[in-house]
């Protein structure tokens, strides 16, 4: 391992239902069970540490019950916390409705982790061999977005960025500052989409990498179909492993995770986007939103897929 994975993100907690499916507007739902869980930013770390990525949690966290849970999970995954809590806060709640057919749907509530500030930012030691992991939703928060655009512009680290759900609400001045800063862009297949107004996959690859800088790359993350990537002016596909999925909530964390841990192993783009694509087959398998595999799990998943 050659560096850190710092994420800049937020970690909240989910409350996780499970519903035969989503309710029409004014109706009701009975869940069949429901789950309180550490979320969000959490579940890409947590992946990356499982694949044995050192990992340190630099957003904001709070005071309170929720803010305890997250800790004490963050630590069980080995994460080192940067922060000192925010007083008179605690955490946000994102509720995830997940349907009979494993899709999931998230409304989500902002607290402490929305309240990031650039001297915090600028506390925390990085190296060029650590990658800084930035997510959309930080984009959304005033106070996050603020402290990220002070503070990427002389953080010598590479920058991996996840535009996530929202990617569409992201202020579109505030993208084109950041897009010539990130190294890497990894996002599904809807938010590509959204960001670059193409209709294919592999067409929304090749036009974002045409705004990031001419060294960085693009991951589109494109379910069972695995991922296409662009870098260096070519576009290709990393085939994906078709598996029968029971919950994708988290997935794309589980994805996103593995592929930091194994560019900082020092992999290529190619190997990494298909172990990190292994590691969401895994993850469907499984319900809960931090589903991540060990990597020695990817390891005999890979081995096996080889051998069939």
């Amino acid at each position: 391992m050659t560096g850190r994975l710092i994420h800049t993100g937020q970690v909240v907690l989910d409350l996780v239902m499970r519903v035969p499916a989503l309710p029409v507007r004014g109706g009701d739902v009975l869940a069949d069970g429901a789950e309180l869980t550490p979320g969000g930013g959490f579940n890409v770390m947590a992946a990356a540490a499982r694949s044995g990525a050192a990992v340190v949690y630099a957003g904001a966290h709070g005071t309170g019950p929720l803010s305890d849970q997250a800790r004490t999970a963050l630590a069980a995954e080995g994460v080192a916390v940067a922060q000192r809590p925010v007083p008179d806060a605690d955490l946000g709640v994102v509720v995830t409705l997940v349907d009979s057919a494993g899709e999931r749907t998230f409304v989500t509530g902002t607290g402490a982790e929305g309240r990031l500030r650039t001297e915090q930012l600028a506390a925390i030691p990085v190296a060029p061999d650590d990658l800084v992991y930035v997510t959309g939703y930080s984009l959304m928060h005033d106070a996050n977005r603020a402290a990220l655009l002070a503070w990427l512009p002389s953080a010598p680290g590479r920058v991996l960025f996840d535009p996530g759900p929202l990617a569409a609400d992201i202020p579109a001045d505030v993208l084109d500052r950041l897009l010539p800063r990130f190294a890497l862009l990894s996002c599904n297949a809807a938010e590509a989409r959204a960001l670059s107004w193409a209709r294919t996959s592999d067409a929304a690859a090749a036009t974002l990498a045409a705004r990031l800088a001419p060294h960085a790359a693009v991951v589109v993350r494109d379910g069972a179909d695995g991922c296409v990537l662009a870098s260096g002016g070519r576009t290709r596909r990393v085939a994906g492993f078709p598996v029968e999925a029971v919950d994708t909530n988290g997935a794309g964390d589980a994805h996103c995770g593995v592929l930091a841990a194994d560019l900082l192993r020092g992999a290529g783009l190619d190997t990494a986007a298909r172990r990190a694509n292994a590691a969401a087959a895994l993850a469907v398998r499984r319900h809960g939103p931090a589903t991540a595999p060990l990597r020695t799990e990817i390891d005999a998943f890979l081995a096996g897929s080889t051998e069939s």
